[in-house]
């Protein structure tokens, strides 16, 4: 009975990989987490108690606002309402303020150290994402790979934003929506919606993401033969739910309907206004610019109108420019280069050393999403439409180097995953060739 003994040892080497990764993840979370902290007190703990990082950190800002009691007040150091910051991260900075004072050393060390260990929890969905995409030691591989990310410990040590917070979730979206995909189950439907919501709040920018992940799983079940429009309806409604309240409080304070945050115009025209030394104009900021602050203290939503006029005449008068910028804008978010002018770098002096690092990232990951495609077409295409519908508005308005972030765990895995299928063929070659005494005595 040859063909009962076959599948024993894949069992048993599954089996075994499982009770490793119990273990050793526990393991690589907490040595991700201790790259992070460490190396918090080298630049962003001083950062962010100087003068000018607080008055230019609007989470912080709104966070004040909030414990002052004015609601959510602008980011700007104005004493007007606001919906440009939505409402998650602002909350969280604000608890931390209440506990540990307003801007004070502990705060910010408190508010780094919980950004360290979103980032670092991130191993575990990875982990999950790729075991249950690939394998387990692809998995290992990813999971290994995050903890070690440049990228990953960098920001989440000193940039204080959502950015890390979105990047867990993301992560956690792709892993629901993988469960999604197979079930019908209503409870993992609304869950779904339940967290989208969650993430829509803490950055909208994954707005784009959750319709193409929903209209996805609802396409595979329907193919399946299982029911697909009631799960979705559900995850849809709880979504509706989750961000209603941001919704119904900015129709009450400002009198009109917001897509939950009012920024756009105010974020096209500063990538888009003539100025192209670097990817936005920080100095025509109102955080930088009295004369624009003093324009935006006279009303938010006109203001932002204003800025979305502004940008719609310059891109109408220049057609051309606007498109090459929008393609220049992909190429810096990808590969990190914008250009190689003294004056720029002068401003940005790592680029140069940022460049082959980001680029290589890049097309390992588009190697390994390629060979995925060929291999999982279903699980391409998942991992793909988030990868090329998520920075889309970057390209439109304008990137910062945070940005593409949040899609660095996927980067990550799908190089892992192609080193490994390129490295299997080569060992298999090596072990397969024959060897020297072999060869020569052949000749002889």
């Amino acid at each position: 009975m040859p063909t009962l003994v076959a599948p024993i040892e894949p069992l048993k080497q599954s089996a075994e990989q499982n009770r490793t990764s119990r273990w050793l993840l526990p393991v690589i979370v907490l040595v991700a987490l201790a790259l992070r902290l460490a190396v918090i007190p080298f630049d962003s703990f001083e950062n962010l108690m100087d003068a000018d990082h607080i008055h230019a950190w609007e989470q912080g800002n709104v966070a004040q606002a909030l414990l002052a009691g004015q609601g959510f007040g602008s980011p700007f150091m104005s004493a007007q309402p606001s919906a440009i910051m939505p409402p998650v991260y602002p909350l969280i900075v604000a608890a931390f303020f209440h506990f540990f004072g307003i801007h004070t050393a502990l705060s910010i060390a408190a508010i780094h150290a919980f950004d360290c260990l979103i980032n670092a929890l991130a191993c575990i969905p990875l982990f999950l994402l790729a075991r249950r995409s690939f394998s387990p030691r692809v998995a290992l591989w990813a999971a290994w790979a995050w903890a070690f990310s440049p990228y990953g410990i960098y920001f989440s040590a000193a940039w204080a934003w959502s950015t890390h917070l979105l990047l867990l979730c993301l992560l956690w979206l792709l892993y629901l929506a993988q469960d999604m995909e197979r079930s019908p189950r209503l409870g993992l439907w609304a869950g779904f919606g339940l967290l989208a919501g969650f993430t829509a709040l803490t950055e909208p920018s994954i707005v784009v993401v959750i319709p193409f992940l929903l209209a996805f799983a609802a396409w595979r079940l329907a193919r399946a033969g299982h029911r697909w429009l009631l799960p979705g309806v559900v995850a849809s409604l709880v979504l509706a739910a989750t961000i209603s309240p941001w919704l119904i409080r900015n129709a009450m304070v400002f009198h009109r309907f917001i897509p939950i945050r009012d920024s756009l115009g105010l974020e096209l025209w500063m990538g888009n206004n003539g100025h192209n030394l670097r990817w936005t104009s920080d100095d025509l900021h109102p955080l930088h610019d009295a004369t624009e602050l003093a324009a935006y203290n006279a009303g938010e939503l006109a203001y932002m109108h204003h800025k979305a006029q502004q940008a719609e005449t310059y891109i109408k008068a220049h057609p051309g420019q606007y498109a090459w910028m929008c393609a220049r804008r992909a190429v810096y978010l990808w590969t990190a280069y914008w250009s190689f002018d003294p004056s720029y770098l002068a401003l940005e002096p790592t680029d140069p050393e940022n460049i082959p690092f980001a680029t290589c990232l890049t097309v390992l990951g588009l190697v390994g999403l390629l060979l995925t495609l060929r291999r999982k077409p279903f699980e391409a295409i998942r991992y793909g439409g988030v990868m090329f519908l998520f920075p889309l508005v970057y390209y439109f308005t304008h990137p910062e180097p945070y940005h593409l972030r949040p899609l660095d765990p996927l980067v990550v895995m799908f190089s892992c995953y192609a080193i490994l299928s390129l490295r299997q063929p080569a060992r298999e070659a090596v072990r397969l060739a024959p060897a020297p005494e072999a060869i020569a005595a052949q000749e002889a």
